[in-house]
């Protein structure tokens, strides 16, 4: 009785947390449109995020799949919600000087939040018995693992582009 009850829990958990990473990748996608349109001295920044943007759609769909497997749908409360709260920071970050240094940081923290999420999304997959939908999620873990490498090995050279520009007097946040 008592593993049944686990599974149960787990179950609601895991519905709980999809719905949750749905919203996530909402976020990200608007984050991440936001950002493309601001770049304009850094076209390997713009085309890894190009990149990227078409992955986090996809990740959309997987993650509207696996809600489809558990006969749930998602949350019409959370999507809205979490894009505006992401982009209520915008606005003073565009004005800061070193947009693009921060909007690089930001991501990188974003895409370990996006692991954590997927990490422990797995793991309630496994408790709750719903081995269907891992596969669903596996593919947007190696995703996000694979962004936020890629960020911390152009860190270093998006800022010192960032430097570059600036000491030349060019716009260097875009």
């Amino acid at each position: 009785m008592a593993n049944n009850n686990i599974v149960g829990h787990a179950k609601t958990l895991f519905i709980a947390g999809l719905r949750d990473a749905h919203a996530m990748e909402c976020q990200a996608q608007e984050m991440l449109e936001r950002q493309i349109s601001r770049l304009r001295h850094y076209p390997r920044v713009e085309d890894r995020l190009r990149t990227h943007l078409q992955e986090t759609a996809e990740q959309i769909r997987r993650l509207d799949e696996a809600l489809n497997v558990v006969g749930e749908s998602r949350s019409a409360l959370k999507d809205p919600a979490m894009p505006l709260a992401g982009n209520s920071t915008a606005p003073f970050q565009s004005l800061a000087g070193d947009a693009i240094v921060r909007n690089v940081l930001a991501s990188y923290a974003f895409e370990h939040f996006e692991i954590a999420s997927y990490e422990s999304l797995l793991a309630m997959a496994e408790a709750a018995k719903q081995m269907s939908c891992i596969g669903f999620l596996r593919p947007s873990l190696h995703e996000e693992r694979a962004m936020a490498d890629w960020l911390a090995e152009h860190l270093r050279e998006v800022t010192l582009r960032h430097l570059e520009l600036s000491a030349e007097n060019i716009e260097a946040s875009r």
